[in-house]
């Protein structure tokens, strides 16, 4: 259910019309709706109850600390890719055991740390980390976790930015070199071989690839056990797209459906890292109009949210709908809607039908929930924007605006 719906004429996040956010708060904002999120994690673990199953919420989509307690609450994981994010997770309440740390590249002191800390499993993605791990595991006097993160040569079919399981990727190591890994773990005392690991790219709208892939890991998991590695956890990835425009992905439940059925056994423990999909259209870049400027060969609508924050569409050229918070009943007419950044490369979309707006306006840009505000920088020393929690008819501040004193600390002149 979209959370995100106009009641007569003014768009609200469930029962808080944006607009007295914008006073309230100020703009630009990313407002997340608390039921919209929550949804989307229970619908995912739902999904895959037949099976024994562990959801790690993919920490870098979206990593305020009052949706990471949402997934602690739940009961649920995290995948992380740095020591700042395990430290997040471990913040928000989510156990260590449920913690798996993928990256390809894991410095000393965050492996010692993750190791420190207990975490569930690392993701390893070439033969020197392999070799890191083992040498701090050994120096500490204990047993690291490990699986590895193999690369199965599969087109995701999606932006070649986001597709991470090609042969040309720098992530997970060739499918063909995993059973010589897999033996040095084997025969290493400071490792245990726990898991197969495998994410083949994000903003999937096909089932396909993700079967394409896991019949490539049955056959790995069948060789592995002729050398006397049996793993326990499968873990899958994340990468289940979403609806930005016209996209038709699978949901959870059908996308669980396949997966289960390609797997075929229940001997493993399933890993699923979704985020997108759970953090995606959970939220809207709220944002003010500055102005209307209009050329001979273009209208541009400038407001105050810029590629600093929402940098999705100068970066992958990618969809984000932007709809008034106001209906005018004006007629739509093209336009690119652009921010105050000093570069050609900022706008959040182009020749995009909207109706006549003016200062002080407000727009709506959806679907920003996942690489949003975790993708946000102080170019052009712009305080980065707020963050807002909706929870029925009442809302909070989950992370107060950067004020300008913020961008200058731990500077010396």
């Amino acid at each position: 259910m979209d959370h995100f719906r106009y009641r007569g004429s003014e768009l609200c996040a469930e029962d808080v019309p944006l607009s007295r956010i914008a006073r309230e708060v100020g703009t630009p904002a990313f407002v997340y709706s608390s039921a919209a999120f929550e949804g989307r994690l229970s619908a995912f673990d739902r999904a895959f109850a037949g099976v024994p199953h562990l959801v790690c919420y993919s920490v870098k989509v979206a990593s305020n600390l009052a949706l990471l307690a949402k997934v602690a609450r739940a009961g649920l994981g995290a995948d992380i890719v740095s020591g700042g994010e395990l430290f997040r997770a471990l913040r928000a309440g989510i156990p260590a055991g449920k913690v798996v740390f993928s990256g390809v590249g894991k410095t000393a002191a965050e492996i010692a740390e993750a190791l420190e800390a207990g975490i569930m499993m690392f993701n390893v993605e070439s033969g020197p980390e392999l070799d890191l791990i083992s040498r701090i595991a050994r120096d500490k006097g204990k047993r690291a976790p490990v699986a590895l993160r193999v690369n199965p040569d599969v087109d995701p079919g999606t932006h070649p930015y986001v597709a991470t399981g090609l042969k040309e990727s720098k992530f997970g190591v060739p499918i063909g070199e995993a059973l010589g890994l897999y033996a040095r773990a084997r025969d290493d005392a400071a490792l245990e071989a726990v898991g197969l690991d495998c994410h083949i790219g994000s903003q999937l709208t096909s089932v396909s690839p993700f079967v394409a892939a896991v019949g490539r890991l049955k056959a790995l998991l069948a060789s592995l056990a002729g050398q006397g590695v049996k793993v326990r956890f499968l873990d899958l990835g994340g990468g289940l797209g979403i609806t930005y425009d016209a996209e038709t992905p699978p949901g959870p439940a059908e996308y669980a459906e396949e997966i289960v059925r390609a797997v075929g056994r229940e001997d493993l423990v399933l890993v699923l890292e979704p985020g997108r999909v759970v953090a995606g259209n959970s939220c809207v870049l709220l944002v003010g109009v500055l102005y209307e400027k209009v050329t001979p060969e273009k209208r541009f609508v400038v407001t105050d949210g810029a590629m600093n924050d929402l940098i999705r569409p100068s970066l992958y050229g990618a969809f984000h709908g932007i709809v008034p918070v106001a209906e005018n009943g004006g007629v739509p007419s093209p336009a690119n809607v652009v921010g105050p950044v000093c570069e050609s490369g900022d706008f959040l979309a182009k020749d995009r039908p909207l109706p006549p707006v003016g200062p002080g306006d407000l727009l709506a840009v959806r679907s920003a929930g996942a690489y949003g505000f975790s993708m946000s920088s102080n170019y052009n020393s712009r305080p980065r924007s707020a963050e807002v929690l909706v929870e029925g008819a009442s809302f909070r501040v989950i992370r107060a605006r950067e004020t300008r004193e913020d961008l200058i600390r731990g500077e010396n002149i």
